[in-house]
């Protein structure tokens, strides 16, 4: 492998680069997809919504105290502006959870588009290289020409491996994002429509009394 990466030329150390930072962000969003399923709790989350049918705002608090849930999260901040703006309360929490979620995903996305264009740019030096020995030596010293040519597939095998073995964890962190966003839009509606029929119910009885 070091052979293959010295005859790779100097365009190798960039796509080392690029590996590593690649390698890193999957590493770390791995992580952070584990601490979010440990943290999940959806009979809690079930729970609150019950709660919140009743409008028993304190067992809400206590029920929630402490709780790693990001969706617990962006219900509760829900529940904290329910008498200004509950919508908008929770879109913004929700916002910071997805920007979250996101982090270091575009890093990702540069290094996937960054490592094929060096693979062309290694080539292209590759090939340049090759042509100038083959100027100066001719046909007799064929060696010296096929390191050049040598030098240009290499850095194009690598720079096309790193982006195709991103792909596949990109475009699955990327899902576990969209899944997160379906997940909190049917939450958060579900917390309006509970506390909207709350209030007509409120609204109801005192209109009776």
């Amino acid at each position: 492998m070091l052979e293959i990466f010295i005859s790779g030329g100097p365009v190798m150390y960039p796509l080392l680069a690029c590996s590593v930072i690649v390698m890193t962000v999957i590493i770390e969003k791995i992580i952070f997809w584990v601490r979010v399923n440990m943290s999940r709790d959806q009979p809690l989350v079930d729970e609150v919504l019950e709660l919140c049918r009743t409008g028993d705002w304190e067992a809400v608090r206590e029920k929630t105290t402490g709780s790693k849930d990001y969706i617990i999260r962006i219900l509760i901040t829900g529940i904290l502006h329910r008498e200004f703006s509950m919508t908008k309360a929770m879109e913004s929490a929700g916002a910071e959870e997805i920007k979250l979620m996101r982090r270091y995903m575009g890093v990702m996305d540069t290094m996937i588009t960054v490592a094929p264009l060096l693979g062309i740019f290694g080539t292209v030096l590759g090939i340049i290289t090759a042509f100038d020995v083959l100027g100066t030596t001719s046909i007799e010293h064929p060696g010296a020409v096929t390191a050049g040519i040598a030098q240009a597939l290499i850095t194009t095998a690598a720079g096309l491996g790193i982006a195709i073995l991103s792909v596949f964890p990109y475009n699955y962190f990327n899902s576990r994002v969209e899944n997160a966003v379906l997940s909190i839009e049917k939450y958060a509606t579900s917390l309006e429509i509970v506390y909207e029929k709350l209030v007509q119910s409120s609204a109801a009885q005192k209109g009776d009394t």
